[in-house]
């Protein structure tokens, strides 16, 4: 049996993508490694060696990561709360600035403390943030909405594959997050309204991995990124509850610009910005008035 040793393996491949600019070069080759091991990067020390096939997998995804794949199509997973959901091309890859609007969502729903809880998914793509709260909230009664074919059939995978651990099953709609008769029998009725839609403004200059790879629908939203995020307020203005909670993530151009529209609507109280772990603005949220229109 021919064997490679792991850490001198990884070491190289470490200095090839760092020459190819890769941002987190230690932490990818690491990664890919454990990847191919099949075990927890944490434990990447306890074995010690790659096997001759072993070895040359990590090669061939160590040339597909320097020419800037992106590293989740390469394991084909990422993580939101507390599960891993399937991704590949063809689908937005779930980011960890999501993961403070999946926790804003749980907290809100433990406060409001209705059982069970009616929440909207817009924009699902990969169905990552409905099928976290689905996890986290078994009582919830979770719907989904996604328009694009490709990113909907991994919604569909991965839908499947967390009712198959024992889930509670969130219910897919194919149909478009701006549609304003969308969900018309749940007007009024829902308790949360979340999304992390595209809200890139065309112009900006984004990675090589989005740029080359990533759905340029599931990214961009006209001039000022604002483009899906205008009817999706306008939905979830009609679908909620009074006293009902709203969160949506935004680019961090446009923050400000965000808080305005729900402010403007004259629909929502405790409008507020939140940033993400870099300090960036990233995400709004808001609360359905009493006194809103519907």
């Amino acid at each position: 049996m021919i064997r490679q040793v792991v850490r001198s393996a990884i070491r190289s491949a470490t200095t090839v993508l760092t020459d190819a600019g890769v941002p987190s070069p230690r932490v990818d080759a690491e990664l890919l490694a454990a990847h191919v091991l099949g075990v927890d990067r944490g434990r990447l020390a306890f074995t010690p060696f790659f096997t001759k096939s072993e070895y040359e997998r990590f090669i061939e995804l160590v040339d597909e990561r320097q020419r800037r794949h992106p590293l989740q199509y390469l394991t084909g997973t990422a993580a939101m709360g507390d599960i891993d959901v399937t991704v590949g091309p063809g689908v937005f890859i779930p980011r960890p600035e999501t993961e403070l609007v999946f926790a804003w969502a749980l907290g809100y729903l433990e406060m409001c403390g209705v059982h069970p809880p009616t929440v909207v998914d817009l924009c699902t793509g990969s169905g990552a943030l409905a099928l976290a709260v689905a996890n986290a909230r078994p009582d919830a009664v979770v719907h989904a909405v996604e328009v694009d074919p490709d990113a909907i059939r991994w919604a569909e995978r991965n839908a499947a594959k967390r009712t198959e651990a024992g889930d509670t099953a969130v219910i897919l709609h194919r149909d478009d997050a701006t549609d304003q008769g969308l969900l018309a029998d749940l007007t009024g009725q829902v308790d949360l309204v979340m999304s992390n839609p595209p809200y890139v403004p065309s112009g900006s200059e984004v990675t090589v991995e989005v740029s080359n790879y990533e759905p340029r629908q599931a990214v961009f939203a006209g001039e000022d990124g604002l483009d899906v995020i205008r009817p999706i307020i306008k939905n979830a203005e009609r679908l909620l509850r009074p006293g009902g909670g709203f969160v949506v993530e935004h680019d961090d151009s446009n923050g400000a610009a965000t808080v305005a529209l729900l402010e403007e609507s004259q629909s929502f109280r405790d409008v507020t910005q939140h940033a993400d772990l870099a300090g960036k603005p990233r995400f709004v949220s808001a609360i359905k008035t009493f006194g809103g229109r519907l």
